[in-house]
């Protein structure tokens, strides 16, 4: 990676940032006011933001209910992705969940998405199980992915 990229926690202050990253990487994009609740409200849930140069550039979501750890979401703005930011965040939440009690990590990842799914791959996760119809814009299947952490 040629920049700095700095992962640290998100806070309320980063919504709005983090809001345009949803925008920018999905059909069906979160609320500012989801992201709200889940870095306010939500004791299972951790999220992390990459910045560079001030700029946030990613985000990952996670859960961690006892022993297992979901990613909610992880995006990347489209000019940034390609250089390992996303990787960056999930080995850092892997690394949070893991610190905290968790065994598994999971998430769930289009059929089509054959980018993101290298990644999982490339980073121990295999494919668990289909949810049928699971995204709601076009009713694509999601490939259930984990990995022991």
């Amino acid at each position: 990676m040629e920049k700095n990229v700095t992962i640290r926690m998100m806070t309320a202050e980063d919504i709005e940032a983090v809001h345009h990253v949803e925008l920018q990487s999905f059909s069906v994009p979160w609320t500012k006011e989801s992201f709200y609740n889940e870095v306010v409200h939500n004791m299972f849930a951790t999220y992390l933001v990459a910045e560079i140069e001030g700029e946030i550039v990613g985000y990952c979501g996670l859960w961690v209910i006892i022993d297992e750890a979901q990613i909610t979401n992880i995006a990347v703005l489209p000019e940034y992705r390609g250089n390992s930011i996303g990787e960056h965040l999930l080995r850092k939440a892997s690394r949070i969940a893991k610190k905290r009690g968790a065994v598994k990590l999971s998430l769930e990842v289009r059929v089509s998405n054959y980018a993101a799914q290298g990644l999982y791959r490339k980073l121990g996760f295999e494919p668990g199980g289909v949810r049928k119809n699971y995204y709601t814009d076009n009713l694509e299947d999601a490939l259930v992915m984990w990995v022991s952490i």
